[in-house]
This record gives C-alpha cells, structure tokens and sequence, in this order.
C-alpha cells in the first residue's frame, strides 16, 4: 500500500496562504465517528495553525457518508462568503455490495459539485477494507488525512481566488 510506514499529514505552513479571512464548513459523517471525528480534529487543527478563526470553520454533521453529498450542497446554499467545503466520511468493507455502493455514489456525487459549484469540495472520505486501516489515517500511525484535506483546502481556494 501506497502509505505504508509513511506519515503523509505533514505540512510547511509558510507555503499555505493564511487562512485567517476564510470560511470553511466542514461536513462530517456521525457513521464511524471514531474515525470521522478524528479526521475532523486533524482538519480544524491544521485550519487553525494556519490562521482560520474559530467561527469561520463551520461544522454540520450527517448521518453516514452519503449523506454527505447533500449537506455540501445545502452548506454551499446556505452560509455565504463560503470558501470551501471538506466532506469527511469512512467507510468500511464488509460482506456486501454496499461498500461499493456508498464509494461510487459519494465519489460522484463530490465529483458532481465540484463541476457545478463555484467553490471546491474536498473529499476527505476513507474507504478501507477494515476499521485499523482507518484509525491508521485519522490520526495514527499513517497520519490524518483531515489534515491533508485542509491543506488541499487552502491550496484550492487559493487557486480559485486567483482565477
């Protein structure tokens, strides 16, 4: 596997534009919240070390991962002066097709609302086939793809305030 004995969560803050004008909503699955919880600790964490204030990092919580998809949309249709969006979510393997089910329709449905809305949406959804994998990248021995999701936060909206 590609992250294998790597820790991929760390960052320069002085090659991030600070974050300090920003407003980021932060959609957060309840399905899984030991993991989503942790993913969400890592994004505001590394939100705030790069200068977002308190009340401009906006939480909403869904019930599972593919609700995920409507409340970016009703996120973007509702706060205004958004900057960007990070969905957090995990999903687990199990003996079904479910799994793959809720993968495709949350990665098309993001996919979706990057192409239709005027600000990005950072998918920040684990899909590991057991629930070591998954506390293994919310903040344990492979990092915190929270963290990583907040950083390509920043660098989007960076590129979409420039053109």
């Amino acid at each position: 596997m590609a992250t294998e004995n790597k820790n991929l969560s760390q960052y320069d803050k002085t090659t991030l534009p600070n974050a300090k004008d920003f407003k980021i909503g932060i959609v957060v699955s309840e399905w899984n919240d030991k993991v989503t919880n942790g993913l969400f600790c890592g994004a505001k964490e590394a939100l705030m070390d790069c200068g977002a204030l308190e009340h401009n990092v906006i939480r909403w919580d869904v019930p599972g991962s593919f609700e995920l998809v409507y409340g970016a949309r009703k996120m973007i249709e509702t706060i205004e002066d958004l900057d960007a969006v990070i969905v957090i979510g995990c999903v687990i393997k199990g003996e079904t097709m479910h799994f793959d089910f809720v993968c495709t329709g949350v990665t098309h449905g993001i996919k979706d609302l990057n192409l239709i809305a005027d600000i990005p949406v950072i998918f920040c959804v684990l899909t590991d086939n057991n629930m070591q994998q998954s506390i293994d990248r919310s903040g344990g021995a492979f990092g915190n793809k929270g963290t990583e999701a907040a950083v390509a936060a920043l660098k989007m909206i960076e590129l979409n305030n420039k053109y």
